[in-house]
């Protein structure tokens, strides 16, 4: 960190939370020779969560980042998709097209380690919990008051934590909504190999969704969406009460269904309700006070039914380190140039994360059965007009770092 000023430690850039989008916007900073330090509330990297996706326009942002090589040989590409709805006995199969699509399943700890191992030493600071945040009435500056009752004044802010964003309270953003369905998610290892395809599998009965996709050729991530209950919250803290409540959501789908839920990981699992910033919020938010925004799950946090919140994160770090270095590194001493670069960061981002954002909560809608006809109808339209080619979210290129 930097010097004190009546006790109070100053930095150029401090960025909240060392989860994907907080590390790979230091790291971003740090390829554009911008120093900056990570502040995070836990002892230790935290990987909740088990695995995630990453399509190709999270790639092309891996790659800007420098570290795409080293995460391909830690998952080997998904060959397509498969729905299968056990009630009408239907099946659907889309392959991914040959050479133009790179999807892959990347275990969480993979993935932010990588990003991690990327940075020089003593960039994260673990064991920071930030309470809050207030600008200085003097500078302008952010000051960010820890648990531990120190405090830390930034030229720039970053908030890169998660759908409970302090950051983004400072800056009044809407409170998330809640969706009234639920996820569990886990890994299962298969010490002699699992012999599975290499395609991402979602078994649906009745109002429950089994999502299914290999990692490598012996780990697994598997997840299953069903209805939110209160039986949901009492059970969420604990693994066991987690793997029994949910094999009892899947009690009637296939035997290999139970058994992969039953011989999980323990350190993978995890149950939590579905979170989201409504689409149209999105589009009107403030997400700038003075030299302070967000990004990530903080920005945008949407619900999972495309796949893309891991990558829109990544293309976040790449965007905000490429504007914020065309002002920050001639001008740092002038907050005027570093608000138009969070501006301009902001306004290459807001169209891109509200499509994203209303093309999942659409394609969510109209996978849950429960959805009322009327606006089944409805979201049928808009997906029919607005996202018509329905795997171009896919095919977006964040630009070069």
């Amino acid at each position: 960190m930097g010097g004190t000023e009546g006790g109070e430690v100053t930095c150029d850039i401090v960025i909240v939370g060392a989860g994907i989008c907080g590390l790979a916007t230091a790291l971003a900073l740090h390829r554009k020779g911008m120093k900056c330090i990570v502040l995070e509330r836990s002892e230790v990297l935290r990987y909740e969560g088990g695995a995630i996706g990453i399509m190709t326009n999270g790639w092309l942002a891996l790659d800007q980042l420098g570290v795409a090589s080293i995460l391909r040989e830690a998952a080997y590409p998904l060959l397509g998709r498969k729905i299968i709805w056990l009630d009408s006995n239907r099946q659907q199969d889309t392959p991914f097209m040959n050479g133009s699509e790179e999807v892959r399943r990347l275990k969480r700890s993979d993935l932010i380690n990588t990003l991690y191992n990327a940075l020089p030493p003593d960039v994260v600071k673990f064991g920071h919990q930030t309470v809050s945040v207030k600008l200085d009435p003097q500078t302008n500056y952010p000051v960010l008051q820890l648990q531990d009752g120190k405090s830390i004044s930034a030229k720039i802010l970053l908030g890169c934590d998660g759908a409970n964003s302090v950051v983004a309270d400072f800056l009044q953003l809407k409170t998330t909504k809640v969706l009234a369905r639920c996820v569990t998610r886990g890994l299962t290892n298969y010490p002699n190999g699992h012999e599975l395809t290499p395609e991402f599998v979602l078994t649906i009965r009745n109002n429950t969704s089994v999502g299914r996709i290999p990692v490598d050729s012996k780990l697994v991530y598997w997840f299953v969406s069903h209805p939110w209950v209160q039986t949901d919250k009492n059970v969420s803290q604990d693994n066991e009460l987690i793997r029994q409540h949910t094999l009892q959501v899947v009690r009637t789908f296939p035997k290999e269904t139970l058994k992969m839920i039953e011989d999980y990981d323990p350190d993978s699992l995890s149950l939590t309700r579905m979170t989201y910033r409504a689409p149209w919020d999105l589009l009107v938010e403030n997400f700038r006070k003075g030299t302070v925004t967000v990004a990530g799950d903080a920005m945008h946090v949407m619900v999972p039914f495309l796949g893309q919140g891991g990558s829109a994160a990544l293309e976040d770090a790449v965007v905000l380190a490429r504007n914020l270095s065309k002002k920050f590194l001639s001008t740092a001493t002038d907050p005027r140039s570093i608000e138009e670069a969070l501006d301009q960061y902001i306004k290459e981002r807001r169209m891109r994360i509200f499509e994203l954002s209303a093309q999942s909560y659409i394609t969510g809608m109209l996978d849950i059965e429960s959805t009322p006809l009327l606006l089944r109808f409805v979201f049928n339209v808009l997906r029919a007009i607005l996202f018509r080619d329905a795997k171009r979210h896919s095919r977006y290129d964040c630009g070069t770092l």
